[in-house]
């Protein structure tokens, strides 16, 4: 046994480790709205997931990594969703879907929501309308076939979170998306009695959604069936916060502290701090019922992922809280002691690995206390390592060579809320040429192909355990593969209010990606010769 399987298999994720394999793992990383298909309409769709695996695993690839797939009503972040647990119906596999010969008009319809896949962008008002009425024809037309029968009935016996969830969408809808705090007080508090006769007066509205919801989990654990036939991991991304608009929000409110929002103080990146509108966890409360709604999220997600990120995984150990009506700068971490930083983080850190059999990696990108990532370790939980940041800050900057990062790490060159490569080799040159320092080249102002896939090659060959690089990287080394302005590849840019931000899709269809045997070539050569 190796030093690093001693290490993991004594860690508190041990029975994670032992599931997903102490070994090297390499995977690509995708936002599941930015493919598309000959099938998919207007957004990438549970079901192209399924050719992607078979693709993956004759590539060498073990690992799936995925973007969050929960409901954002009509958000288009990933990270603002409805509900802790629903998934988002603008996913759902429309031509895919049971039934479908008794809708009339269906042929019509997925061919009219097709045509939006021409689109450079996804036009969300449009897609979300279109998808919209074509589901609501579904549902009038054969909902009674699928509401009527023993597995729907199971699920809604086995989700109790289902009636909130569609109560509160059915609430928006009702009030166009008011903010629930906004609502008449009967329903922004409801009684468990005036509950009840919500669910009564809305009960075939929370049939609709409760359909939706029955369908998406169909077709998100046929993917995970698909991926664990072919040796696949699905990695999913569970935020650490809720959104202040959302069922959970709405309906456990005792769990929540609304008085604070949760942000980031200043730093370099921005010198007034960052809110992020999102309240803080009342742990106390948490705790004194045993943690339910998280062991429920972790449990409902554990369908579908094997792997999980935890974004901002700091965040569980201390968080930057802002009180209302006060700037980000003037914020403060709770807990105030950095003493109860790591016992209070150690404590959610052992009840999720308890809870669970899915494997966390953490997202510990940015001003993390370097006694945080040491616990992580310590625990058996992999941070992150993105190259260009992997410097020695404390010792003039010099980039850390990739044989020594820390094995419980997962390497990879962006993220989805960073430049790509190419955009950032353009608009940070003094960055790149101390890169080119590092890596003995010659400085250029743009990225070559050549020198690209040589960052990726690194990416694939540090001693991290995961490797796992957002799938337009790789694009981006095989002509025509990408849009022309490396701006048009950027997937989000945090803190900014743009239309662009969620929008991305990849230029090549899923079907152009699969086929493509220069891409294939690529990324086979990629992986050291033992995967």
């Amino acid at each position: 046994m190796t030093d690093i399987e001693q290490q993991m298999l004594v860690t508190p994720a041990t029975k994670q480790w032992k599931e997903v394999g102490v070994k090297q793992h390499h995977g690509i990383n995708l936002p599941l709205f930015s493919l598309r298909s000959k099938n998919s309409c207007g957004i990438g769709e549970f079901t192209d997931l399924l050719p992607l695996t078979q693709w993956c695993k004759g590539l060498g690839l073990d690992v799936i990594q995925l973007l969050p797939l929960n409901d954002g009503g009509p958000e288009p972040s990933p990270y603002a969703a409805l509900s802790a647990f629903a998934l988002n119906p603008l996913n759902l596999g429309l031509a895919k879907l049971p039934y479908l010969d008794r809708m009339a008009e269906s042929k019509e319809m997925l061919e009219d929501l097709q045509k939006l896949n021409a689109l450079q962008r996804i036009a969300y008002p449009i897609v979300q309308a279109k998808r919209e009425a074509f589901l609501r024809s579904y549902f009038k037309s054969v909902g009674g076939l699928i509401i009527a029968s023993g597995p729907f009935l199971t699920f809604m016996q086995k989700n109790e979170w289902l009636d909130a969830y569609a109560l509160f969408k059915a609430l928006k809808i009702a009030t166009q998306w008011k903010t629930w705090e906004e609502w008449p007080p009967e329903w922004r508090d409801p009684s468990p009695t005036f509950f009840k006769t919500l669910i009564d007066s809305y009960r075939d509205e929370i049939l609709y959604h409760s359909l939706l919801q029955f369908l998406c989990f169909q077709q998100l654990t046929e993917v995970k069936q698909a991926a664990v036939k072919q040796g696949i991991f699905i990695k999913g991304d569970i935020p650490i916060l809720i959104n202040r608009e959302s069922a959970d929000v709405w309906h456990t409110r005792k769990y929540f502290e609304l008085e604070y929002s949760a942000g980031a103080p200043p730093d370099m990146f921005s010198v007034e701090g960052q809110n992020w509108g999102f309240p803080l966890y009342d742990w106390t409360t948490l705790e004194e019922n045993s943690y339910d709604f998280w062991k429920t999220r972790l449990e409902v997600a554990e369908g579908y992922y094997h792997l999980y990120r935890i974004d901002h995984i700091v965040g569980f150990y201390r968080i930057w809280a802002i009180s209302q009506g006060k700037s980000a700068k003037e914020g403060h971490f709770i807990p105030a002691d950095p003493s109860q930083w790591i016992p209070h983080g150690e404590k959610l850190m052992r009840m999720m690995l308890e809870s669970s059999e899915m494997l966390p990696i953490g997202e510990d990108l940015g001003q993390v206390p370097p006694v945080v990532r040491t616990n992580l370790c310590e625990l058996g939980i992999c941070g992150t390592k993105v190259i260009r940041w992997e410097r020695d800050w404390d010792g003039g900057g010099r980039f850390i060579p990739i044989q020594d990062y820390n094995p419980a790490s997962m390497t990879t060159v962006s993220t989805h809320d960073s430049e790509t490569l190419q955009l950032w080799w353009r608009n940070c040159p003094e960055e790149a040429r101390d890169y080119c320092a590092f890596k003995g080249w010659e400085y250029s102002e743009v990225l070559s192909s050549e020198r690209h896939r040589e960052i990726l090659w690194d990416s694939h060959n540090s001693s991290s355990l995961f490797h796992i690089n957002l799938l337009n990287e790789y694009l981006a080394v095989i002509p025509d593969m990408t849009w022309p302005d490396p701006e048009d590849e950027r997937i989000n840019i945090p803190g900014v209010v743009s239309e662009r931000n969620w929008s991305y899709c990849f230029r090549p269809s899923l079907e152009e990606i699969i086929s493509c045997e220069p891409l294939a070539q690529l990324i086979t050569g990629l992986l050291p010769s033992n995967t």
